[in-house]
């Protein structure tokens, strides 16, 4: 279950280096050239972390940060700047606009993978974590084991994998395409109805007398993991 990268950078050989290294790390990687296709590619991909050049043509990485910073879709994507401006009013102020690190060219690709990952701990936790839990739900990654109030559910493992990454963004919704990325992989050619039969399964195991159902389909949209799941089952 990969989780996305986009890369916003304008220098052909960097985005090559990075590409390169993120997919070895097992990331989803989407680039742009400029600040309008990032805008326009992080509205549709919903990536999990975006590294933002600061010196980018039309908009500049600072401005295009804050824009990150003020969408819905992104307000909570970890951002690491990077630039070649390594004075530390530079920095203060890239960490100011809403930037989660900042990091100065040149850089060794072993410090960045370093940086991201400390990043992906600090603000996504459930990343780090063998047991997941939302409400009365708990997903063991090493066993392979979901419990619901104390019981054992059994699912398969699309289900699994399905239930993980709904469970790590609790009220995002992801359409159906997002979710055949992120569960099924990019490279595999899956229709998008599938996505509906395996909710329906993921549902149908989870279901419990009188317990809410935690998967929300939005209309048009796609489905989402109801952030309101956790609190209700405390009541």
């Amino acid at each position: 279950m990969a989780l996305s990268a986009l890369i916003v950078e304008d220098e052909e050989a960097l985005v090559i280096l990075l590409r390169y290294n993120l997919q070895k790390d097992g990331f989803d990687v989407y680039d742009a050239r400029d600040g309008d296709e990032a805008l326009l590619l992080a509205q549709e991909r919903k990536p999990d972390l975006i590294l933002l050049d600061w010196m980018l043509p039309q908009i500049s990485g600072i401005e295009l940060c804050r824009r990150f910073r003020a969408s819905t879709e992104t307000r909570n994507t970890p951002i690491i700047l990077l630039t070649a401006r390594g004075e530390e009013a530079d920095r203060i102020r890239g960490l100011d606009t809403g930037a989660d690190d900042y990091i100065t060219k040149p850089f060794s690709m072993s410090e960045l993978m370093a940086r991201i990952h400390a990043v992906m701990r600090r603000i996504r936790p459930a990343l780090a974590e063998d047991v997941l839990e939302l409400g009365d739900i708990a997903i063991d990654r090493v066993t392979h084991r979901v419990h619901r109030a104390g019981g054992e559910i059994h699912l398969g493992p699309t289900e699994f994998r399905l239930l993980d990454y709904l469970m790590q963004h609790p009220g995002r919704v992801f359409s159906r395409s997002q979710l055949l990325d992120a569960v099924w992989g990019s490279e595999v050619y899956v229709e998008e109805r599938t996505v509906d039969v395996h909710v329906g399964r993921l549902r149908k195991a989870l279901k419990k007398v009188d317990a809410p159902d935690p998967i929300r389909t939005v209309r048009a949209a796609g489905y989402s993991m109801d952030e309101n799941f956790s609190s209700s089952c405390a009541q």
